[in-house]
């Protein structure tokens, strides 16, 4: 019988643990479980906040994703505040909000700005 979709793991004993299975983490040398410590929507914030004039071709390139899930993650930065758009003839220009708190309760006091000036730091002085 045919089956659908790609092939099973392995399952039993002698068979790769599921950490054993994931991809290594470029240039760490560990294993990953398909987690990081940001999400898109912090990486498309700093990407912007890099470049403004950005378009999403970039970004996506960037940040390693769709141009069509730039487009639904801007969307949401929007309509929550972080981000406005002002349309300068062919191109979006982006202003980035940086007093707008970071959304998880327990850093809402933080503005996005410490964050944004992390992820963005060239390390010059």
């Amino acid at each position: 019988m045919a089956r659908n979709g790609p092939p099973a793991q392995p399952e039993g004993p002698g068979a790769p643990r599921r950490s054993e299975r994931d991809t290594p983490v470029h240039g760490v040398g560990e294993r990953s479980r398909g987690w990081t410590f940001l999400t898109h929507h912090a990486r498309v914030l700093a990407q912007i906040a890099r470049n403004p004039q950005a378009r999403m071709r970039d970004i996506a390139a960037a940040v390693g994703i769709t141009e069509r899930a730039i487009q639904t993650i801007v969307t949401d930065l929007q309509e929550a505040g972080y981000l406005t758009r002002e349309r300068v003839g062919r191109r979006n220009h982006y202003r980035v909000d940086l007093d707008r708190p970071l959304r998880y309760p327990t850093e809402a006091g933080l503005p996005i700005r410490a964050l944004i000036r992390f992820l963005t730091d060239t390390g010059d002085p």
